[in-house]
């Protein structure tokens, strides 16, 4: 029973139109699923992902009007977006016409990287990944030879991280794999299963004041499971004594959630049934989706939300 990748992360933004602008446009990322905050309906929840919505590629946004985030400590600090090697230079290119804040490539980890940020300060990278050949979108206006193929390793920092990497290594399964060093400090990577950017996990020590957040920070990480080990994990789980949400049925996947001793709100997911359970893959994304339990508020939903 193991975690098998990164299943999606979460973020805040406070200017949906923006949001939807900048990572269709921009990064080229397919709109998958147009939703809302199951817990809070008059806040959108945007999925973006590759052509097939596959698991391991969406990055989502809760639209609340928060104020922008104050980094810190106990934060997801750096969302990874993994692209082939030989794109990175039309990347910096890209990036630069369109007049987003970034760095030069540099080399970390081994890998080819650029850092970037969005128009709220998300904190991104892209790094080079040359074993996945992805699922284009064939409407994005990037490039298929250039596109994100997917979520790449996840960098966590927090104040007591040996804290968090025995929940890494304990109760999730993770394998302490190697350390290498950036300017803030080294780095210690934890795999899922065989490894590789798309399941991976990086633990930063940082003695920083806790953020707090808003706009431009990160909510959750998910984890990735096969549907057939829900049960078990949320078993595993309830032995370790781990407090979790227990059982949630989200319609597109069955999550599990719970907090690692930072305070850093971590997800397990399981890949199916997928977005697709209630919008042909063709027309993913272009109209409003509801899970069963909302559709009856659907009028009193819309009503609440500005079109993107």
């Amino acid at each position: 029973m193991q975690l098998t990748g990164i299943h999606h992360l979460t973020a805040i933004t406070a200017r949906a139109a923006d949001n939807f602008a900048f990572y269709t446009r921009v990064l080229g990322l397919r709109l998958v699923k147009k939703t809302v905050n199951q817990d809070d309906v008059s806040a959108y929840h945007l999925f973006y992902a590759d052509g097939l919505a596959s698991p391991g590629t969406d990055i989502t946004f809760f639209d609340w009007p928060a104020p922008p985030e104050r980094r810190g400590s106990n934060s997801i600090s750096r969302t990874h977006l993994r692209v082939p090697t030989a794109a990175i230079d039309w990347w910096r290119a890209h990036l630069a016409r369109q007049g987003v804040d970034h760095s030069a490539p540099m080399e970390q980890d081994g890998r080819l990287s650029l850092d970037f940020e969005d128009p709220e300060g998300q904190r991104l990278a892209l790094v080079a990944d040359d074993t996945d050949p992805g699922h284009p979108w064939t409407a994005s206006p990037v490039p298929a030879e250039h596109q994100i193929r997917g979520l790449g390793p996840i960098r966590l920092s927090v104040p007591a991280p040996e804290r968090t990497e025995a929940v890494l290594t304990e109760i999730l399964g993770m394998t302490h794999d190697r350390t290498f060093e950036l300017p803030e400090g080294p780095v210690r990577v934890f795999r899922m299963g065989s490894g590789g950017p798309a399941a991976e996990i990086q633990l930063l020590h940082d003695a920083a004041a806790p953020a707090r957040q808003g706009a431009g920070a990160v909510h959750h990480v998910a984890f990735r499971i096969p549907d057939a080990d829900y049960a078990a994990w949320a078993e595993r789980l309830r032995q370790r004594r781990m407090p979790t949400s227990g059982p949630v049925d989200r319609y597109y996947f069955r999550s599990l959630y719970f907090r690692e001793p930072n305070g850093i709100l971590f997800e397990i997911a399981t890949d199916g049934p997928g977005f697709t359970a209630d919008e042909p893959l063709d027309t993913l994304g272009e109209r409003l989706a509801l899970p069963p339990f909302l559709e009856p508020r659907r009028a009193e939903i819309e009503a609440g939300l500005k079109p993107l």
